[in-house]
């Protein structure tokens, strides 16, 4: 227990620096230049870096141990802080997403230190702390962000973010003990009996599966999960250039936004969504939350005050808190337990490529079609996912998983 308690805070902490600099992200690439079409690139390009780089952490810290790659992993984004608060270019900015993304790739590394500390009934409330304690990082970031830019200027998140998970690194180094032992050969070298073109087909088998049998039961879950994420990620890349050109909010002032959009998510996930879930059914639940989801982007658009648009971005946290929640739930229930990993593999490379396109789309639309439009089109997007919500059907019996 001790060990989840180190690991949790460490996750915390991460949390926390990441959303220092994420919100300011768009204002501090328009001061160097950007158009909004540059944006959804740069937002993406974290998620590009760590949907490469998860694979190759998790087979070094299967090889190595988990204790290593996350110092590693929160020693690149230290240097990524670093980078932005000092950033004078717009390639600069690129760099400190691809090192921040780089570090972030060890999430699955996290995980996996759960799975070895806990014993296999406890790991599912573990993995709900964990998820619960980066949630509220997220909240506490966003404010500390606008915080520090106000004291200190540009260069004042950045440091601070920086700072931060320096002082993590030491924390992590001081409490966070080696979660597994490492095996070796006979002749004393690191044992890894996976190789990794294996890991590779480990993670491209069972999505080319889930595109090309979209009608399983698991299968349609995921698209459900992958067309949500693919809306939250179009919306999460132009809001703070929606904010800045529509009601005139700055790095000093967008980040209580940011903490009602992600605390909102946080009180949904402590009581309301099990009470929710219990009552309705996960599938119900999962087409609850896909209705609340696209009616919260339907109407940002439509908002002429600060206040009402933020009671429509609110309709968003809740929705997501629903909808996501129940599909990897849903997931889990049509998976046999020998594929429950591969299954779950397969829904989080899914999300990777969303937090890619999403920004891309979204932030092109918004400079090409005009600013409310990707509200718009994502509120679309979703609709199909209430659509394919409403394809699934309660008591689905599990498929096999085809070859």
């Amino acid at each position: 227990m001790k060990r989840l308690i180190a690991l949790i805070a460490v996750c915390f902490v991460d949390m926390i620096g990441l959303m220092i600099v994420a919100p300011l992200l768009p204002f501090f690439a328009v001061r160097l230049g950007a158009t909004p079409s540059l944006v959804g690139p740069l937002v993406s390009a974290f998620a590009v870096a760590q949907l490469l780089a998860s694979p190759l952490w998790g087979r070094i810290s299967d090889r190595y141990g988990r204790r290593p790659v996350l110092l590693i992993g929160l020693a690149a984004s230290a240097a990524a802080y670093l980078i932005f608060g000092f950033a004078t270019s717009l390639w600069l900015l690129f760099a400190c997403r691809l090192v921040q993304g780089f570090g972030g790739g060890t999430t699955g590394v996290a995980q996996a230190y759960v799975a070895d500390t806990m014993a296999p009934h406890e790991r599912a409330k573990a993995l709900g702390w964990l998820s619960a304690a980066t949630s509220l990082g997220v909240s506490i970031g966003a404010v500390v962000g606008s915080y520090t830019h106000m004291l200190w200027g540009p260069k004042g998140p950045g440091l601070a973010a920086a700072t931060l998970v320096l002082v993590n690194v030491a924390f992590a180094w001081r409490w966070l003990p080696e979660s597994r032992v490492v095996a070796r050969t006979p002749d004393g070298s690191h044992h890894s009996p996976v190789s990794w073109s294996a890991s590779v087909r480990q993670v491209v088998r069972p999505l080319w599966n889930v595109i090309r049998h979209p009608g399983r039961p698991v299968s349609e879950v995921i698209w459900v999960y992958a067309v949500g994420m693919l809306a939250l990620n179009s919306l999460i890349a132009v809001l703070s250039l929606y904010l800045k050109d529509r009601f005139g909010m700055t790095p000093d002032n967008v980040g209580p936004i940011f903490f009602v959009f992600s605390f909102v998510g946080v009180v949904m996930r402590t009581y309301p969504v099990g009470w929710i879930n219990a009552w309705l059914g996960e599938v119900r639940t999962m087409r609850l939350g896909a209705v609340l989801l696209a009616l919260g982007l339907l109407l940002m658009p439509f908002p002429a005050s600060l206040s009402t648009f933020t009671v429509c971005l609110v309709l968003v946290p809740i929705g997501t808190a629903l909808l996501f929640p129940a599909t990897t739930a849903l997931v889990s229930h049509r998976t046999g337990k020998e594929e429950y990993g591969v299954q779950m593999g397969a829904q989080q490379t899914f999300r990777g490529i969303m937090a890619i396109v999403g920004p891309i789309g979204a932030s092109y639309a918004y400079q090409y079609l005009g600013p409310g439009v990707p509200f718009f089109i994502a509120a679309g997007v979703v609709g199909i996912a209430a659509v394919l919500a409403w394809q699934v059907r309660e008591g689905r019996a599990r498929a096999p998983v085809a070859a």
